[in-house]
């Protein structure tokens, strides 16, 4: 296993829509694996394909504190939702910034599981939220698009300002 480099907003990979998975096999299950250890090294508690800079349509979850109860969602498609729920989020592609958004409290998802069997099934709470985080990843959308422009744009500048400013501290030291 390895872990993979997670791009950062306003990174412009992070916009491109996924594309569909064709099939399941040995080098997709690698994938997920790695993508299991970098969200749990992040630390994280979702991570779309997308963040790593493979644009399939794929995504991996465990909100659980133990880290074992993992969840994989290949082609994910949401069916339905109901509710609103409002909760603070946070995402790996945007490190340190937590800001409240608006979702459905729960949705009924379809989607093929790491053995390539199609799976249906209603999820609410966190991990319902998760995983209508990580479908927008696929759809290129990012959590800082529910915020204004204003809060964005803050956002952007002090990222790259914060990128800028690595490599100098690191050489200080």
């Amino acid at each position: 296993m390895a872990i993979l480099t997670i791009l950062e907003f306003p990174d412009p990979r992070l916009r491109k829509k996924a594309v569909p998975v064709a099939g399941v096999d040995d080098d997709l299950r690698s994938l997920i694996d790695d993508m299991f250890e970098t969200m749990y090294t992040a630390p994280g508690i979702g991570l779309a394909a997308t963040q790593v800079d493979v644009h399939k349509r794929l995504l991996v979850a465990d909100i659980s504190p133990e880290k074992n109860d993992p969840h994989v969602l290949i082609n994910p498609e949401i069916l339905e939702k109901d509710g609103v729920a409002v909760t603070e989020e946070g995402c790996l592609s945007v490190p340190g910034y937590f800001e409240e958004v608006e979702r459905a409290e729960q949705i009924r998802v379809h989607y093929l599981g790491r053995d390539g069997k199609q799976v249906e099934k209603e999820v609410e709470g966190l991990l319902g939220v998760c995983i209508q985080h990580e479908i927008d990843h696929l759809n290129g959308k990012l959590f800082v698009d529910y915020l204004s422009e204003a809060k964005r744009q803050r956002i952007r500048k002090r990222l790259e300002k914060d990128r800028r400013l690595q490599p100098a501290e690191a050489a200080v030291l």
